[in-house]
Order: structure tokens, then C-alpha cells, then sequence
């Protein structure tokens, strides 16, 4: 009889996309769980990431995203560029980009200067140091948000490391991602850069202290192979090398 787990078993793929460059990506602001629109160099890149699954033969059958539209709009940008909005589409706040607390709206480079680039360099790319939180008070504490209306107030975050990124995204990974690549989808997973650094993370066991250097581009689609127990076989970006590595090293040179 043959079993989830047979070497036989047919490998599934997963396709991981970073938002193209949003209004606040431009503006050097921390953005978080505030939302903004792609600007028109993000609008291209998320037409581009469309098209470079045309050219690899990669057609999606299920698209998973955020509730934020800079997600939501990469990836309908990118499925239409392959006759692809039709597909199943669903969302969580899960996938969301995470909470940067109290330093969301802030100009990183102001931030730097009131708090100090090593304590800001610590909020940003530590593990597990949370930022400043915001007060349940605050008008922009996603308790006041109606996209978030059905959760209870205490799974919602004020602030957020990495490390609270990766526990309240692999409940939506398991629960969610997981039965579709079981059910032999190919997953398109549209998000953001802490949210899927926070599932590559998972997906290929990197170290705590490692995970802050993986910087992941935005618009190349992220490509895995995965075997019978979801483990990664292969892993490679879409596009030509050079771009892919000039889009990563723009990204490393954000302040935020």
C-alpha cells in the first residue's frame, strides 16, 4: 500500500513572494501592520514575479496571502500576468508582515537618531527583542482595526520579534498551507519579509541566531521543492542571478 511518507509519493511545490515595494518602503518608514499601497516600482515587480512563473512553467493552483493589500495586491498583480486570478484564494493574518509596535510610521532613520542605531539594529534584526509595544489604547493597536474584529484581543500583537512571528505563523502553516500542498497543490504563499522569512525558517531549520541574514527579495518568487514529508529538496529563485542578488543586497541596505 502506498503511504504520505513512500519515496514514491510526488513531490509538491511551494512558491514563497515577497510584496513589491510599498508607499512607506519608499519613504523609509517602519510599516508593520499599517497599510499602505505598492508604488509603481512595486506594481512592476509584482507583474515581473507573474511572468518569471510563466517563463518556469510554475502555474499556482492555490494562492495563500495576508490581509494586508500590499500582499493581496502582488498577488493579483503576479496571477494576472498568468490567466491565474481565478484560483482559490485564501487569507489570514497569520501571514501578516509583523507588528513593529511603537516604531511603526517612524522614519528608520529618525528612529535611529532618538533611540541609538545599535538599539534600533537590535528592535530590527535580534530574535527575540521585541520593539517598543503600543498602548491597547492607541488608535493604530489592531484591536481597533475591523479586519481583525473576529480575533480575541489577546492573540493580537503590540510589537513583535521575530521569534513572536514565527509562533503565530506556524499555526496558519500547519493548519492552513500544509493540507493544500498534501492535497498536491502548487502553493503560491504571498507575503512579507519577516512573515516568510519566519516560514523558511521553519522549512529549512535555520538557526536562531542565523535567521536575521537571510534578506529575501522582493518580486522573484522563491521556489521549493518539497518531498512526501514537506521537507525541501530544492530550493532556488526565479530570474537571473545577478538581479535576484542586487534586489537581496538592496534589501540588506535598508535601515529598517
Amino acid at each position: 500500500m502506498t503511504t504520505a511518507t513512500d519515496a514514491t509519493a510526488p513531490e509538491t511545490t511551494l512558491v514563497l513572494l515577497r510584496h513589491g515595494q510599498s508607499t512607506w518602503n519608499l519613504e523609509n518608514l517602519f510599516t508593520g501592520w499599517v497599510d499602505v499601497p505598492l508604488t509603481d516600482e512595486g506594481v512592476a515587480q509584482a507583474r515581473r514575479a507573474g511572468v518569471l512563473l510563466a517563463d518556469a512553467g510554475i502555474l499556482p493552483t492555490v494562492v495563500h496571502t495576508s490581509l494586508q493589500r500590499r500582499a493581496v495586491d502582488t498577488a493579483d498583480l503576479a496571477l494576472g500576468e498568468i490567466d491565474r486570478g481565478w484560483i482559490p484564494v485564501r487569507r489570514s493574518w497569520r501571514l501578516n508582515e509583523r507588528h513593529y509596535g511603537a516604531l511603526q510610521g517612524k522614519d528608520k532613520k529618525q528612529a535611529s537618531e532618538e533611540h541609538g542605531a545599535e538599539q534600533v539594529f537590535l528592535w530590527r534584526r535580534s530574535y527575540d527583542v521585541p520593539p517598543p509595544q503600543l498602548a491597547p489604547d492607541d488608535p493604530q493597536h489592531p484591536r481597533y482595526d475591523p479586519r481583525y474584529a473576529d480575533l480575541a484581543p489577546d492573540v493580537l500583537p503590540a510589537g513583535e520579534c521575530l521569534k513572536d512571528v514565527v509562533a503565530r505563523m506556524l499555526p496558519y502553516w500547519f493548519d492552513g498551507i500544509v493540507p493544500d500542498l498534501r492535497a498536491g497543490h502548487v502553493v503560491l504563499v504571498a507575503a512579507h519579509g519577516n512573515s516568510l522569512r519566519a516560514l523558511v525558517k521553519h522549512l529549512e531549520g535555520i538557526a536562531d541566531a542565523d535567521i536575521a541574514g537571510l534578506d529575501i527579495p522582493t518580486g522573484f518568487p522563491r521556489v521549493y521543492t518539497l518531498d512526501a514529508d514537506l521537507r525541501p529538496t530544492s530550493c532556488r529563485y526565479l530570474g537571473d542571478a545577478a538581479s535576484v542578488e542586487a534586489a537581496a543586497a538592496a534589501v540588506a541596505r535598508q535601515a529598517g
